[in-house]
C-alpha cells in the first residue's frame, strides 16, 4: 500500500477545501424546491438544517434560514410573516384569534365575540345605531331605541275622543182637541155595485173625516168595512176589506200620517139593521172609524 507524504495529503486537501469554497458562494449545493411533492420541497430537505448548509464545511457558520418578523416560525412556513414582534402566534406563524372574528386577540377588546358576528377595528360587535344594543341582537339595528330588543315602543294606542250623542228629539203627542167617539161611522159613504169605487157623493164626507182625524191628535184609527148578506161570506169579507182600503188610500192622500190608519174588512158580520130590507141592508153597507185606544 503506498502512502502519500504529508506536503502532498496537504496539497490534496487544501484544493478540496478550495472548489467546495467556490461551490458554497455561488449558492446552495442543490434547489431543494420540488413541485412534485406535497410540501413543494425535496423530501428530507429539512434534515440538512441540522448538519449546516450542504456545500460548506462543517466547521463554518450555519445556514441563515429566515424569519422576518422573528416569531420564531421560519418565512417558508409562516403563514403571517409581518406578525408584530413580540406578539404570541400559533404553529402557523399567526396571532391566536379566540373568537374567530378577525381580530388578534392581542388587540381584540372584545375577544369572547359569539361567532358569525360583524364587528369593528377593535373587534367589537357593530351598533350601527348607537343605542348600546349590538346589531347581532337588535331587532331595529337602524332605529335607536333604549329597549330590550332595540325596537321602539308601540305607539300609544289613541284613544278616541267621545262623540257626543245628541239628546233624543221629543215629539210632542198632539193633544186631542175633539172628544174621541167610540166609532165613527161615515154615513153617506157608498160604493158602487159590488165594487170598491168611492161614488162622488162620498167625497165631501170623507174629506170632512180627514178634518176629524187631525183634530183626534195622534191617535191611531181602523177603518172598518162591513158589507150586507146578499153574497156569500168569502166574498163579502173581501169585498169589505176592499171598500176599507180605498177609504183609508183617500184618507192618506188628504194628509192624514198613513201609519195612523189600518184597514180591515169584516163582511157581513156585525150587522146594525135587518137584512131583510133594503133599507137594513143599506144600514149594514157601511165603514167606520175606530179609534185605537
Amino acid at each position: 500500500m503506498r502512502f502519500l507524504s504529508f506536503p502532498a495529503l496537504l496539497g490534496t486537501l487544501l484544493m478540496s477545501l478550495g472548489t467546495l469554497n467556490a461551490q458554497a458562494d455561488v449558492g446552495r449545493f442543490y434547489d431543494p424546491s420540488n413541485a412534485a411533492s406535497p410540501t413543494g420541497k425535496t423530501i428530507g430537505y429539512e434534515l440538512v438544517r441540522t448538519i449546516g448548509c450542504p456545500g460548506r464545511e462543517q466547521l463554518g457558520v450555519p445556514c441563515q434560514v429566515p424569519d422576518s418578523d422573528a416569531d420564531g416560525v421560519y418565512d417558508e412556513a409562516d403563514k403571517c410573516p409581518a406578525t408584530p414582534a413580540g406578539r404570541k402566534v400559533n404553529v402557523d406563524g399567526c396571532e391566536p384569534d379566540g373568537d374567530g372574528d378577525g381580530v388578534a386577540d392581542a388587540v381584540d377588546k372584545c375577544p369572547t365575540t359569539p361567532a358569525g358576528r360583524k364587528v369593528n377595528a377593535d373587534g367589537c360587535e357593530l351598533d350601527s345605531d348607537g343605542d348600546g344594543i349590538v346589531d347581532g341582537v337588535d331587532a331595529c339595528p337602524t332605529v335607536p331605541a333604549q329597549t330590550a330588543d332595540g325596537c321602539p315602543p308601540p305607539a300609544p294606542v289613541a284613544t278616541p275622543t267621545p262623540v257626543a250623542v245628541p239628546a233624543p228629539v221629543v215629539v210632542p203627542v198632539a193633544v186631542p182637541t175633539a172628544a174621541l167617539p167610540a166609532t165613527l161611522v161615515l154615513t153617506g159613504v157608498t160604493f158602487d155595485n159590488d165594487q170598491a169605487t168611492l161614488r162622488p157623493d162620498a167625497i165631501a164626507i170623507l174629506d170632512r173625516a180627514a178634518v176629524t182625524l187631525q183634530q183626534w191628535g195622534n191617535i191611531k184609527v181602523e177603518v172598518a168595512g162591513y158589507t150586507d148578506s146578499w153574497s156569500d161570506d168569502d166574498h163579502n169579507l173581501k169585498l169589505s176589506q176592499s171598500r176599507a182600503e180605498a177609504v183609508r188610500d183617500y184618507l192618506i192622500a188628504k194628509g192624514v200620517a198613513a201609519d195612523r190608519l189600518s184597514a180591515r174588512g169584516y163582511g157581513e158580520s156585525h150587522p146594525i139593521a135587518d137584512n131583510a130590507t133594503e133599507m137594513g141592508r143599506a144600514q149594514n153597507r157601511r165603514v167606520e172609524l175606530v179609534p185605537l185606544r
